[in-house]
């Protein structure tokens, strides 16, 4: 681009900075900036020329111009000539005092273009400000202000001219009378202290580094003395403020003496404004340099004033900090410097302050004590090295407070200690300890109120500042290595630390790896060294069980398995090679799964396989014995815990599974039976599965054990104490009960099905069947649940096919007395489930059930299920739902049992029979109930079809003409399972026809594209489906079946349900219309069936159907319908009078007939004419 082109652009760009819509004057703004950065000088150039061309330009524009030239010059203001830099240096200096009047925006913005051009050509820029100060005239305050910022921006230019420019202001300070004037005085001043500090500071980078402080001390004391004496007593706030700040940095400047000399008066001075100030950050920034000062030259009159800077400090940060104002956090800051002072120069002084206000029970007072000494214990390390011991004994009251405020403050205390040292002196593991109990805390105990600046409340609660301290104290912290290792392996076990083993197993796995890099021996615990670290066993035991619950804590299965795996050498020196194949497996599974996804009993399972492999390749009968009493110390710990519980009786039954020692075994079961606290439920199954998975290896023993602890004193006088308790003795009694009944079903479920059928009935079924006459709901269950894992036990045996069952018609019987005692109408307990569940597993034990038996629990089980108010919903209750749904699963399963031991037409016939009264239901949850067990029952005699010879299926028509009608019923779920159920009778045909099993059939297969039909309500479209299933049912049944299959549907015409009703005359004349040419043997039977129903039907709908269906026979067998017509008995009843004239008059064969009749001189009926 030309410089003409440039030029061109630049201008255009200027003239459209006076655009009025802001957003267009920040666009232009913007450009000249983009501009600047490609053509600095050319751009720059452009502005200056035209603002001096436009004298008259508004300022807001002029200012908006210099804000664009100050962004330029900020990056190229190196590219600059002199002549041009001269140039914009009199043009800024000229924009900035073109009136004497404050105009803030426009000033400011050429102050700006100063300063960026000083960083560059300071001597010009100073030379220029030099200019504007005249001797005993009061300087242009936006001189003052761009000097200060100088002195900031280029401390090394601007400090060499300071002599010059404070010869030309001190003198006039004392004709400042307008407060804006002394601020601006006060800012420069301590502007130019604070760039004499950063040269002074930095002399080896200095042009001139004979420079010292000598050299303004005599002008800076002079400016102080107006500044201290006169305008601080000013009543404006602002000034005061302005005259604070900039003291501090001033007080570094002055003389040693004059510093010394003035300490009594200033420190006071400024404490006193405290009271004055809302916002104190000035004041505390300041106080903080006035006391750097002060020890910088070894002051003494601070030790007189060290109460009071104490006294007020310390209310200073005792002050809740409740705002995010910056400045509030700020001040905080500037306070704990304060104290940094003077800890370092007087520790003793401040300890003794300090350290008694810990004993107070003011939390605010508490808090910020403990505030300043993290602070202390962080800044004056050296300072409170020997005072160590005196601080932490201090700490005792502090751990004991339960304010959350002062929790967190202590927590923070003790970090700042681990990080020097402090936890390694006696009575740092108190401090490690309540870190742990802070980790422990339950969540509902966490503040519900955000910290200072925190979005989330819980990041700020006591817990997670505990949690995030352990670790990284664990983790970052080499020297505290030794001290939380093995240290903290004793908060594994107890239980008040339970909350704490997420964070714990975290930072001991850190531990444990660092000390494994370290080598062999400094990792290996030496447990005599350490005595009240827990064994090996009860970190075993401990670390397993909190893994069922592996999501619990933040994760803590996961935590707790890393810790197990890393821990192997000191558990066992046999265990790291498989240990380091399995850990990583189970920790997969739970990476795979969450907390709601999680299958609680296979996890279970996998641990206790875990177990079950570590004990086999340990191997080692004493170490097996000594984990064994290990579990059971830690019984009682779980007792808050059940689920956690009932894993770890299946963790001591899986131990006492792997021990050798009978007499070690009998002792501990004979110790569970006796300790166990049978009115807890979870504690009950918890029992009886140890003694299940126990019995896997110890079947004798476990049943002898059991028999011993019914016989024993101990349960006798169990029982005898209970009784003495008349309102609760039954209660209690009956739960002992049905722990020792729930261990004998474990016993069979789990013992090997080789050796538990020689037991069943002598040691196991003698021990549960008395108590069969209870009526206490709890143990009944028990009994059931019990006799159902006796019974899937026996069923499951390879020698089940040889095993007489003696026993078997009296438990079925029994079975069916609790089903029928279970109200009838709802659906309270699981036992109706449990109870079905074993019948199904008693039905294929031998011997077979004779027909009444049979017929009894089909019968029992269909009336306490159908009977039951309709499927509960989602909303009622989900365990409500879940526990109907398995109930109705178990009858399923029942009724295919028993159809099993039957599979023949005439069995079907039978369980279908039963189902009949329910299928005809008037009520509609029960008729759709009835109908999907038929659907089952089909389809499962469907699948397991054998035909070996061809034979008749001599009941599908009865069983066609039950379903068929319901495809009209008024529930859409019972219509479509009607359909399904002819689907299924049609293929059972073709079956016995010797069709193969995958053979399809298309007019079959038709039945299944009706079922969208029957879903809807309109009562033409669905009698129109009823008519094509009918036609279906024509074209495949068989002609021995029709006439069966007619009679039936006749039985039909009287269903309550009218549906139903007109469905079955549908397809009544549907068939006679197909398939009537076959009938005519059959004519008198139908017509007389169809008498007897019409005169039994209530229906207006079934008179003419039946007329119909009269004409349809007629049309095909015309003499034999008139003669069974005419051979009616007189007088001719409603319904014959009805039929005669649609067999006569309607044309046709029929019609013929009777003409020929009557034109032959045969006498004519009266009512023919």
């Amino acid at each position: 681009m030309t410089e003409s082109s440039m030029k061109k652009l630049a201008s255009t760009l200027l003239d459209a900075i006076t655009d009025k819509d802001p957003l267009v004057q920040e666009q232009v703004c913007s450009a000249l900036c983009s501009l600047g950065e490609v053509r600095p000088v050319e751009t720059l150039r452009a502005c200056e020329e035209y603002l001096r061309q436009h004298d008259k330009l508004a300022h807001p524009y002029r200012a908006a111009v210099l804000r664009a030239m100050e962004r330029v010059l900020s990056s190229r203001a190196s590219e600059l000539d002199k002549d041009t830099a001269s140039t914009i240096i009199l043009l800024a200096s000229s924009e900035m005092t073109k009136t004497k009047d404050l105009v803030w925006d426009w000033q400011q913005a050429a102050s700006g273009v100063l300063v960026a051009v000083g960083r560059q050509f300071i001597s010009k820029v100073m030379e220029e400000l030099l200019r504007r100060l005249h001797p005993g005239t009061l300087p242009h305050c936006a001189v003052l202000h761009t000097l200060a910022s100088l002195s900031v921006a280029n401390a090394f230019g601007v400090v060499p001219f300071l002599p010059s420019v404070l010869s030309s202001l001190l003198p006039v300070l004392g004709v400042a009378k307008q407060d804006t004037v002394r601020v601006a005085f006060c800012s420069a001043l301590q502007r130019f202290s604070e760039g004499a500090l950063e040269y002074l500071a930095n002399l080896d980078r200095a042009p001139d580094p004979t420079v010292r402080k000598d050299a303004f001390a005599t002008d800076i004391f002079s400016a102080y003395d107006v500044l201290f004496h006169q305008w601080l007593q000013s009543r404006e706030a602002k000034l005061r403020l302005a005259v604070v700040e900039a003291l501090g940095p001033m007080s570094h400047l002055l003389p040693s003496e004059r510093l010394e000399e003035q300490l009594p008066k200033l420190l006071p001075g400024i404490l006193a404004l405290y009271k004055k100030h809302a916002e104190t950050f000035y004041l505390s920034k300041s106080l903080g340099q006035i006391l750097e000062a002060a020890v910088s030259v070894g002051s003494r009159t601070l030790e007189t004033q060290l109460d009071a800077l104490l006294a007020a400090l310390h209310s200073q940060i005792c002050v809740p900090v409740e705002s995010s104002s910056p400045l509030v956090m700020s001040n905080q800051k500037e306070v704990l410097r304060c104290f940094t002072v003077l800890a370092c120069s007087s520790p003793d002084r401040l300890l003794a302050f300090l350290l008694p206000r810990l004993d107070t029970s003011n939390e605010r007072t508490r808090v910020g004590t403990l505030q300043v000494v993290r602070h202390v214990i962080n800044s004056a390390a050296a300072q409170m090295e020997d005072k160590k011991p005196f601080i932490l004994s201090s700490m005792r009251l502090p751990l004991l407070d339960t304010n959350s405020k002062v929790k967190r403050a202590v927590v923070q205390v003790i970090s700042a200690m681990a990080h020097h040292g402090y936890l390694e002196q006696p009575g740092g593991e108190a401090m490690i300890e309540y870190i742990v109990q802070q980790c422990a805390l339950p969540p509902e105990q966490e503040p519900e109120k955000p910290g200072p600046g925190s979005k989330d409340p819980k990041a700020d609660s006591v817990r997670a500042i505990s949690v995030r301290t352990l670790y990284l104290v664990s983790t970052t912290v080499d020297r505290m290595s030794h001290v939380l290792w093995p240290y903290l392996l004793q908060f594994l076990t107890p239980v008040r630390f339970t909350g704490a083993l997420t964070p714990l197993c975290r930072s001991l796995v850190h531990l444990a790896q660092k000390r494994q890099e370290a080598g062999a021996d400094a990792f290996l615990i030496q447990y005599d060294a350490h005595a009240s670290l827990p064994s090996p066993y009860a970190v075993t035991g401990r670390l397993l069980v909190v893994s069922s619950s592996p999501y619990l804590g933040d994760g803590r299965g996961a935590a707790a398995l890393r810790l197990l795996s890393v821990l192997h050498p000191n558990i066992h020196p046999l265990l790291g090679q498989h240990w380091e194949t399995t850990v990583p497996l189970l920790l997969g599974y739970l990476d795979e799964h969450t907390e709601e996804t999680l299958p609680q009993e296979e996890w279970e399972e996998k641990l206790l396989m875990f177990l079950r492999d570590t004990l086999a390749i340990i191997s080692d009968n004493a170490w097996i014995c000594q984990l064994s009493l290990e579990l059971c110390r830690q019984l009682p710990c779980y007792d808050e815990a059940p689920q956690e519980k009932n894993f770890l009786y299946k963790c001591i039954g899986t131990t006492l599974g792997a021990a050798s020692s009978k007499e070690v075994v009998r002792k501990h079961l004979q110790e569970l039976l006796e300790t166990a606290r049978y009115q807890e439920e979870a504690e009950r199954e918890g029992l009886a599965c140890c003694f299940g998975i126990c019995a896997i290896s110890h079947l004798e023993d476990t049943l002898a054990q059991l028999e011993d602890f019914v016989r024993s004193e101990v349960f006798r006088k169990s029982i005898g104490i209970l009784n003495i308790f008349k309102d609760r003795s039954e209660n209690e009694v009956e739960k002992v009960k049905s722990a020792l009944i729930l261990c004998y079903g474990h016993v069979a479920a789990r013992a090997p099905r080789e050796l538990v059928l020689a037991k069943v009935e002598s040691d196991i079924l003698r021990n549960i069947c008395q108590h069969f006459s209870t009526k206490d709901p709890a143990l009944k269950l028990c009994l059931v649940q019990s006799v159902c894992m006796v019974s899937r036990a026996i069923c499951s045996s390879t020698q089940a096919g040889s095993f007489h069952f003696t026993r078997k018609a009296e438990l079925v019987a029994q079975m069916m007395e609790f089903i029928r005692a279970e109200p009838p109408d709802s659906l309270r307990t699981p036992i109706r489930k449990k109870a079905m569940l074993t019948c199904t597993y008693l039905v294929s034990v031998e011997p077979a059930l004779d027909e009444q038996a049979r017929a009894d629990v089909i019968h029992g089980c269909l009336h306490s299920i159908m009977a039951l108010l309709p499927e509960p919903k989602e909303e009622d209750g989900g365990c409500q739902k879940s526990l109907y749904l398995e109930t109705l699963h178990a009858l399923e399963d029942l009724l295919t049992s028993l159809l099993q031991r039957n599979m023949t037409p005439q069995g079907l016939q039978i369980m279908i029979e039963h189902l009949s009264p329910w299928i005809k239901s008037p009520r509609g949850h029960e008729r759709a109930r009835a109908l999907g067990l038929s659907a089952l029952l089909l389809r499962y005699f469907l699948e397991h079809l054998r035909v070996s010879a061809l034979v008749p299926f001599h009941n599908l028509g009865l069983l066609i003409g039950l379903f068929s009608p319901r495809c009209a019923d008024l529930w859409p779920a019972t219509r479509q399972e009607a359909v399904d159920c002819v689907y299924s009778l049609l293929y059972l045909q073709l079956g016995y026809e010797g069709f193969s099993r995958d053979y399809r059939d298309d007019v079959a297969e038709r039945l299944l594209s009706l079922k969208d039909g029957l879903v809807h309500p309109d009562p033409a479209i669905l009698f129109h489906t009823c008519h094509s299933v009918g036609q279906i049912i024509a074209k495949r049944l068989p002609p021995d079946q029709l006439i069966s299959l007619l009679l039936t549907m006749f039985e039909a015409l009287g269903d309550p349900e009218k549906n139903c009703s007109r469905a079955a005359t549908v397809m009544i004349n549907c068939l006679l219309q197909e398939r009537g040419g076959v009938l005519q043997e059959k004519v008198p039977e139908i017509v007389s069936v169809l008498r007897s129903k019409l005169q039994e039907a209530q229906g207006e709908h079934v008179l003419p159907a039946a007329q119909h269906s009269v004409y349809l026979l007629a049309t095909q067998h015309c003499a034999a319908v008139v003669s069974s017509l005419l051979g009616s008995p007189l007088p001719l009843d409603r319904c014959i009078q009805a039929a005669m004239p649609t067999s006569s008059w309607q044309g046709g064969p029929a019609g013929t007939f009777c003409s020929e009749v009557h034109l032959s001189g045969g006498p004519a009926p009266s009512w023919y004419c």
